[in-house]
């Protein structure tokens, strides 16, 4: 070993000490201002600084010591607090660190797909008191953008803050999670802390860990090319490159831009454009199989009174992407199909008398136009005109359907490693988790995805089997009038079975969906309905009715089946009086025809007189179980249910 000269030994140590003193202490941007932390469990503070470099952490009347590690990093614990604020804290190394108004309660990660993603403003229309009125302090969201990684675990957010509830905040927290946050707030008087990470259309497989990913092979291939950036930069490339090249081709070939006059235009001359019923599709009125631009237009008369006002234009939701003029002047746009088209014109675009609304469609692939059952009108100074009926339409252009593109936020893994891995130190209450729409392609894999996906994160937060709130798939799509078959129904029993799982609880919500929208804007009893479970399964109330009723055993006696219910509350019931319906009853050949049905006691009684030995019973099995109205007395529905094991 070579002998270090003292002169070199004073000079190393004024080179380590120069490093850390310039080595700032830097914390997760989960751990910030406005942060709520968890109550009744020790809470953990992390960060980075210099090897070795001592920490001093200030804290609520208490002092804490501790030293970075030789990689930097650094995590004190604190000893289990009870539910308050606000605080200060303080964090002192080779810099200072000073934090306020923070909170002590209860913490929920709240993700899965885009009913949880979607924010208030989303639906702000059917709550406008609740927006307008929004004032509790001690509810506050930390929103965490969609972002994914393939090549390993990330250890912090993107930039992002906490913030509190006010009118103006409140239009970009989840929905689902306000509205389950205020009924616990109001309930139990402790401050409520939402880490929102959720994206839209994601799969449950890319929420997993590599680790738990390892028991689903089939992945394997997935994962390992999505680990080569090249490989990921490839293909968004060749993917922008076409989508690119799409949208040019229709915009240089489309008339309706490239006419002597443009179509919009006020003075342009339509009177030899056909006519169609609005809303509708243009696949129903002569344009079947035609994807690219149709145009829509509509002359109105205006009474003066809804002039010189601002107003606005509701045009229910469009198939894919709208752009809308009114009297020539551009209004408003939307790049994709699900959001409602909600357009805001300033006070003077309307004149007295006759104005023209223009609407430019583009749709890329499947059945383009303007979906049903939404609301179409014109509204200014509380009069409101009814824009359904007749448009006018033509043909702008026409290519060949857009290719899908590869979504890479959907692929196994990436969204674990960066929304979900940098939480893991984070202490918590539970989840609540909105998502399967995604998955409904395959239930019987996810019936090993999402019982994998809970005991996955439970292992890596460290904290046992922490509550695991989950909402069951709404109703949606037309409603059938025969007994079939039904993805939507396979996967919604797969999540009542997944209630095996301890601690876990369900929300059902097939009652409270929309035919038309693969996001109901009741957000408010999704919300509702998962504080209940909450209040059993996260707080132990036992007395709360949580959940409607569950399939728990049948029984057969001649052509009947006796079906037992847990969860029937004060009771079984038929809501809204009359017959029970959406029962359907099979023999061996699993031939599904209605049945009659009638509650006896916490029972209900399954038969058809066209099946003599019945083997098997459905209940709301259908994408859409549409007046499916088995409940328990205190008003919840009971879960759709078969009962083949």
């Amino acid at each position: 070993m070579p002998i270090i000269s003292k002169k070199y030994r004073l000079l190393l140590c004024f080179l380590v000490h120069t490093v850390t003193c310039f080595s700032q202490v830097k914390l997760p941007h989960l751990v910030t201002d406005g942060m709520v932390l968890q109550r009744d469990i020790p809470i953990n503070i992390w960060g980075w600084a210099a090897s070795c470099e001592k920490i001093t952490l200030r804290f609520n009347n208490k002092t804490y010591n501790s030293a970075a590690a030789s990689d930097g990093k650094w995590l004190i614990t604190m000893p289990a607090m009870k539910a308050g604020g606000t605080y200060e804290m303080q964090i002192d190394a080779s810099n200072h660190i000073q934090l306020s108004n923070i909170l002590i309660g209860d913490v929920w990660v709240c993700s899965g797909q885009s009913n949880m993603e979607l924010p208030m403003e989303r639906v702000k229309e059917r709550y406008p008191d609740e927006v307008a009125n929004a004032n509790y302090p001690l509810i506050r969201q930390f929103n965490i953008p969609t972002h994914y990684n393939f090549s390993k675990e990330e250890d912090d957010e993107p930039s992002a803050k906490w913030e509190e509830v006010n009118p103006k905040n409140i239009l970009s927290f989840s929905a689902v999670a306000y509205f389950f946050a205020k009924e616990l707030f109001q309930k139990y008087h402790v401050p409520i802390g939402l880490i929102k990470t959720s994206v839209g259309g994601s799969p449950a497989e890319a929420w997993l860990s590599e680790d738990a990913l390892k028991s689903f092979p089939s992945y394997a291939t997935i994962i390992q090319q999505d680990k080569d950036s090249l490989y990921v930069d490839s293909v968004k490339k060749a993917d922008n490159a076409v989508s690119n090249a799409w949208n040019k081709r229709i915009t240089d070939n489309d008339k309706g831009l490239h006419d002597t006059k443009p179509w919009y235009d006020t003075t342009y001359d339509a009177s030899g454009w056909q006519t169609m019923p609005l809303p509708g599709y243009w696949a129903d009125h002569g344009l079947k199989g035609i994807n690219g631009v149709v145009w829509f237009r509509k002359e109105i008369n205006v009474p003066i009174e809804m002039t010189g006002k601002p107003a606005k234009l509701l045009l229910g939701r469009i198939v894919d992407a709208d752009i809308v003029y009114v009297d020539g002047v551009q209004s408003g746009t939307t790049g994709y199909q699900y959001p409602p088209r909600r357009y805001e014109l300033p006070a003077g675009l309307l004149k007295p008398g006759k104005n023209i609304i223009v609407v430019r469609v583009i749709n890329n692939s499947g059945r383009g136009g303007f979906v049903l059952d939404k609301p179409y009108t014109l509204t200014a100074n509380g009069q409101t005109i009814d824009l359904k009926g007749d448009w006018q339409f033509k043909l702008g252009a026409s290519t060949e359907p857009l290719g899908s593109s590869t979504f890479f936020q959907y692929k196994p893994e990436g969204l674990y490693n960066s929304m979900i891995a940098p939480l893991l130190n984070y202490r918590i209450k539970g989840v609540i988790w909105y998502q399967g729409e995604a998955n409904t392609f395959n239930p019987p894999a996810y019936s090993k995805l999402f019982p994998a996906l809970i005991n996955d994160w439970r292992k890596h937060w460290h904290q046992g089997n922490f509550p695991f709130l989950y909402v069951q798939l709404a109703n949606f799509m037309e409603a059938k009038d025969q007994p079939s078959e039904s993805n939507w129904a396979a996967l919604r029993d797969v999540q009542r079975r997944t209630l095996s799982v301890p601690g876990t609880g369900m929300a059902v919500i097939d009652d409270i969906g929309e035919w038309n929208d693969i996001h109901p804007l009741d957000k408010e009893d999704v919300g509702k309905r998962l504080a209940l479970a909450a209040q059993k399964v996260a707080y132990g109330d036992d007395k709360v009715v949580y959940s409607g009723p569950l399939y728990e055993a049948m029984k057969t006696e001649g052509n009947k089946i006796t079906i037992t219910f847990k969860n029937t509350g004060s009771g079984l019931t038929v809501k809204g009086g009359g017959d029970l319906k959406y029962f359907s009853i099979a023999g061996a050949d699993k031939k599904f025809v209605w049945a009659n049905a009638k509650i006896e006691g916490n029972n209900v009684i399954v038969w058809s007189e066209s099946i003599e030995h019945p083997v098997t019973v459905r209940y709301a099995w259908a994408d859409n179980p549409e007046g499916a109205n088995l409940y328990n007395k205190d008003g919840l529905p009971a879960s759709p249910f078969t009962t083949d094991k």
